[in-house]
């Protein structure tokens, strides 16, 4: 079996080369600017150049055809146009990222199955997702595009530490402020639902829809099962770093306010995603995939994620511009506390 993603090297996709080179004995070949390509395994096939040059891109692929082509750094609509054009007829399966966030926030029910109604006003990123998908389905429909539609929820790796609240450098700033006994803020009063997945898991589901002819014309989600509280979640991170956890929980639409100004989009990433209970039903993709489970807790993936970003310097940005907002919205909402 033949594979081409485009991308191929970020969160889930490295997980997914590595699952189909190591376990599962496909062939894969990747299109992108080879910027991580030195952490691949041997035998994956490159080609290097920019996924946007339509016409070099067409000609690299001149003759070439594949059993899937996933698309993991598609966005917007003019790009999955850009890759209906260069892939139609060369595939027999068309794999999309979309987004769990696509989700109507906040939905009718906590309990998200696919069905799910696709509707974000908090979140431009989740609506270009959604007319992906409707751009990608209305080919399916009135042409036979095969099509298969992925909707990852939090999805970490060794690199990540899943959050809530963090700045625009990532997650290490908070990892330092718990390391340096100081209050690190959480969205609302922390008792919201979440699901973190570990790479490794996802790429369980991802290739068992890959060549799997109950996936064309379908939609699928890909989490785990396990799912923590906000407070569960950063409880769990203090305790892997043997630290004391001084929460500090402020209401998402005040983090939104303040945090527009120091372009921290909260509105999106909070309002329209993590501030929202989930809990995903994966019947769907288990029917499709009997294989899929969660084969890594968030204890032992928030102790992996811990382990290799501490022994990693390059890992270690800090961002002091988030740092100082922190300080001072606590330090704000302590003195309002006082004039009452």
């Amino acid at each position: 079996m033949k594979a081409l993603f485009v991308g191929g090297t970020g969160t889930i996709s490295m997980a997914i080369v590595k699952r189909l080179i190591n376990e599962l004995d496909w062939e894969v070949w990747l299109i992108n600017r080879g910027n991580r390509n030195s952490e691949l395994p041997d035998g994956v096939n490159q080609i290097i150049c920019d996924i946007n040059d339509e016409e070099t891109v067409s000609k690299k692929l001149e003759g070439m055809e594949f059993d899937v082509i996933g698309e993991f750094i598609g966005f917007t609509v003019d790009q999955v146009e850009r890759d209906y054009r260069l892939f139609k007829g060369k595939t027999k399966q068309y794999i999309y990222i979309s987004s769990a966030s696509a989700y109507n926030k906040p939905a009718a029910s906590y309990v998200i199955t696919e069905g799910t109604t696709l509707a974000n006003p908090h979140w431009e990123y989740s609506r270009n997702k959604i007319a992906c998908e409707e751009f990608l389905m209305k080919k399916y429909r009135e042409e036979g595009f095969p099509v298969t539609i992925v909707r990852p929820s939090h999805t970490y790796d060794e690199r990540n530490v899943p959050l809530g609240v963090h700045g625009k450098k990532g997650f290490y700033q908070v990892i330092k402020r718990m390391m340096d006994g100081k209050p690190v803020i959480i969205q609302g009063d922390g008792t919201s639902l979440w699901t973190a997945t570990f790479n490794k898991d996802f790429a369980i589901g991802y290739t068992g829809l890959m060549g799997n002819r109950h996936a064309i014309g379908e939609a699928f989600q890909i989490t785990g099962d396990e799912t923590l509280t906000w407070n569960q979640i950063y409880q769990t991170i203090a305790d892997a770093l043997g630290v004391e956890l001084k929460a500090y929980h402020v209401a998402s639409e005040y983090l939104s306010a303040v945090g527009d100004k120091y372009g921290f989009d909260f509105e999106g990433s909070l309002t329209g995603d993590k501030s929202v209970s989930v809990v995903f039903d994966n019947s769907k993709l288990k029917r499709a995939v009997p294989d899929m489970r969660t084969t890594v807790r968030f204890d032992q993936g928030v102790r992996i994620a811990l382990d290799y970003v501490l022994s990693h310097p390059e890992c270690q940005v800090e961002d002091p511009e988030f740092d100082e907002w922190c300080d001072k919205v606590i330090e704000v909402l302590e003195e309002t506390k006082k004039k009452f």
